[in-house]
């Protein structure tokens, strides 16, 4: 797509917004375009300005593919939340249909019951030599509308107590069991409904998916090289990125052990009675639960509509993490945005739920010093990351 067109320097390239998504910085970006321009210096074929031409093409190529296929997978992303968001509707429509017809097949049995009942008086009227008794009844048992057979016969006088009471039951039950019976049916075509929705939301998702795989099968084999080159690079970034977190969190916990040890012994040498520290708060026990959940998840890869334990998508993960504090949170990111306590950025604690994208497309558990544990993306895995990578939405404390 890129080889008919004159190439751009790198200096443009990188100041370009396509270059600056496609890659973790401009510093990255100009790396991995020195890296091919080196390789495309050794090659023996063609001028060096063609060779460097060409090396240039390939970078612009694959900054400019990256950063498409960036934007199907956010764009996926999006549709993943839907199709979260419509799988739940059909597992709760479908409860609500067992249900429904669980009670239709119920009432049809006590129908029945009252139909057998009816269908003993009118053998008792037979034996008894009541012929014509018996001719009305079959009649009202065949009846769809029990009340106009009354009507029009008038036979309602010739019943006894006893009877009178069993056509009651039987009327009541039929009426009941015909009302549960179409509440079922309406029920059960709202499932189809959101069945067939599901499947567009999928399908949806797997189109974006698809587009994305084709956009990378058609990379010539030297921008192929540059793309896995920005990836390796992407790659090293957020392990330094969440080497660098540890380090930071190490030292945190070794500073608030040695003030701890200072109190206690400011305190023994004044002989004074310090109360015990009180126990951490409900939320930050739970956040510390929910961090050493997502911290046992790294590695594990992105699949979208996953909740564990074996791949997660963004939203998947975050319930999970805070599940395993023992609360619940929603599946779907736009729920879980409304979770808790908003908290602006500059007071976001370890354990808040960060949120990225005007859609509220992305979610993330922050870990403090600026990074989170988040799924990133379809080829990617759970992993250390920056908030600063994403536009930022809100933070959010559950509660």
């Amino acid at each position: 797509m890129g080889s008919h067109r004159k190439p751009r320097g790198r200096t443009a390239l990188l100041e370009s917004p396509a270059g600056r998504r496609g890659v973790v910085g401009v510093g990255a970006a100009a790396l991995a375009s020195m890296t091919l321009l080196s390789r495309a210096a050794s090659a023996d074929d063609g001028s060096i300005e063609e060779q460097r031409e060409r090396a240039e093409a390939a970078h612009e190529r694959a900054v400019e593919v990256r950063a498409e296929v960036d934007r199907l997978y956010r764009e996926a992303g999006t549709a993943t939340q839907h199709y979260n968001e419509a799988q739940e509707a059909v597992e709760a429509q479908q409860e609500t249909v067992d249900g429904l017809l669980t009670e239709a097949a119920q009432a049809a049995e006590r129908v029945n019951e009252a139909r057998r009942t009816l269908g003993s008086f009118a053998a008792a009227q037979y034996r008894t030599g009541g012929g014509g008794a018996v001719s009305d009844t079959a009649a009202l048992l065949l009846s769809t509308d029990p009340r106009a057979f009354f009507d029009r016969t008038h036979t309602l006088d010739r019943l006894g107590d006893a009877q009178r009471q069993a056509l009651a039951d039987f009327t009541e039950r039929q009426e009941a069991a015909t009302a549960q019976g179409e509440e079922a049916g309406a029920a059960l075509a709202a499932l189809e409904e959101r069945q067939a929705e599901l499947q567009r939301q999928q399908e949806s998702v797997q189109s974006m998916l698809a587009e994305a795989r084709a956009m990378l099968d058609d990379l010539s084999a030297e921008e192929q090289a540059e793309l896995d080159e920005l990836e390796r690079l992407e790659r090293e970034e957020a392990e330094r990125q969440a080497a660098e977190a540890e380090r930071r969190r190490q030292e945190r916990l070794a500073a608030e052990r040695a003030a701890a040890e200072e109190a206690a012994a400011e305190a023994e040498a004044a002989e004074e009675s310090v109360e015990a520290p009180s126990a951490p708060a409900p939320d930050a026990s739970g956040a510390e639960a929910a961090i050493a959940f997502a911290e046992s998840q790294l590695g594990k890869p992105y699949v979208w509509g996953a909740t564990g334990p074996n791949s997660y998508d963004c939203s998947g993960l975050t319930q999970a993490a805070w599940r395993a504090a023992g609360v619940e949170l929603p599946r779907v990111t736009w729920d879980q945005v409304d979770a808790g306590s908003r908290v602006s950025r500059d007071a976001l604690r370890p354990g808040d739920l960060v949120f990225f994208y005007d859609d509220i497309s992305h979610v993330g558990l922050y870990v403090g010093d600026g990074m989170m544990i988040h799924a990133p993306k379809p080829g990617a895995v759970v992993r250390y990351e920056s908030i600063d990578t994403m536009p930022f939405y809100a933070g959010v404390r559950p509660s």
